[in-house]
């Protein structure tokens, strides 16, 4: 019996309560419709121009050039807009403008306040996630790194909506303390359990955005030399000069100096050059003069050729030069082509280049007289 008084109770307290402020919500309107009805007209306004946002955000996402690649991601996040947050905005207007009852404002303020919140969030993910994908566009990444991109995305979301719930909490006056730390907790504890995986994921993530190698580029890292096949989630895989392909984890790849030949600008060549010490002392000073010769009439570029060094057989000339393109191939026939260009050059002025002399002696070992 006690609980059927409880229930009845109950039931007509919110009766009564909602009876309340529907009469308060009457005779705010009746006492004043004037400015219920300017913020009427105003809020409508707000509703136009937010769902006109919205339709050029649909415009932009439909546009791949639009702001250097910014304008879809941009468009994505405007696409995006809630059609209750609009009502929201329009709803907060009115009530602010008009003087509502405290009931009234204190429903829509919760509403608006609820709106905002997780249409931030969604605009926050948006562009986030378009930011990281627009980086990995062209990329031409496997389905580990399309795994990767699916798990980033879980967990923006994860992470965004969870601090908005928290605010929506504290604006309803919720103690969140608790709740922050069982959360931080419950971060730290599966952040020590999965600490390998995460610090490959962000060692991905600074392959994706820093972009020190991609696809297909020719890489050289400590001892491996190879061409780079795939960007996982965990490691890279390369295929190696001899055929072998070779999976190195991502944060390892990272934390040494690698060098990227895909990117390189020229090719650097240093040469030793052995002259006989029967040279004339004339005809080596005019050496420097005609390795420049040989060099730019082959198309590269000269830096510099001069003696460095008194050989054990031979005077020492070194000469450097760059090549007039990045391309492998393109640098291994000029380097050729000079080589032999500098041995007919030498032999038509008389310049020898003596093999190198070791000289070896044997001595007999003196018998003992008997």
């Amino acid at each position: 019996m006690a609980t059927n008084n409880t229930a009845a109770f109950d039931t007509t307290a919110v009766r009564a309560e909602t009876r309340e402020f529907f009469l308060s919500g009457w005779t705010w309107i009746e006492g004043h419709w004037l400015q219920i009805l300017i913020a009427t007209g105003f809020g409508l306004l707000i509703v136009l121009a937010l769902q006109g946002i919205r339709r050029l955000g649909e415009r932009l996402c439909a546009r791949d050039t639009s702001l250097f690649g910014w304008g879809r991601v941009l468009g994505r996040a405007l696409a995006r807009t809630n059609n209750l947050f609009i009502v929201a905005v329009a709803a907060r207007l009115v009530t602010r403008y008009g003087g509502a009852p405290r009931e009234v404002d204190e429903a829509v303020g919760f509403l608006f306040t609820v709106a905002a919140v997780f249409q931030a969030a969604i605009w926050a993910r948006e562009i986030i996630l378009g930011a990281v994908e627009r980086r990995t566009e062209g990329e031409h990444a496997g389905e580990a790194l399309m795994s990767a991109l699916g798990l980033i995305r879980l967990l923006v979301s994860v992470a965004l909506f969870a601090v908005a719930l928290i605010v929506v909490l504290d604006n309803l006056g919720v103690d969140v303390t608790g709740l922050v730390a069982g959360l931080g907790v419950g971060g730290i504890a599966i952040g020590l359990a999965a600490k390998g995986i995460f610090d490959d994921l962000f060692a991905a993530l600074a392959i994706i955005f820093d972009r020190p190698f991609r696809r297909g580029d020719a890489i050289a890292y400590d001892q491996t030399n190879g061409t780079v096949e795939e960007i996982g989630l965990k490691s890279t895989r390369i295929r190696g000069q001899d055929g072998e392909q070779r999976v190195i984890a991502n944060k390892v790849l990272l934390d040494k100096e690698l060098r990227n030949n895909s990117r390189r600008e020229r090719h650097h060549v240093k040469w030793t050059l052995g002259l006989s010490y029967d040279t004339p002392v004339d005809q080596l000073e005019r050496v420097p003069a005609m390795l420049c010769e040989i060099v730019e009439s082959a198309g590269d570029t000269f830096n510099r050729a001069g003696m460095v060094n008194f050989g054990p057989s031979a005077i020492l000339f070194e000469l450097e030069f760059d090549s007039a393109s990045a391309d492998f191939q393109a640098h291994y026939d000029t380097r050729h082509a000079i080589g032999l260009k500098i041995l007919r050059r030498f032999r038509e002025e008389g310049i020898t280049m003596p093999y190198p002399i070791q000289e070896v002696r044997v001595s007999t070992p003196v018998q003992p007289s008997p």
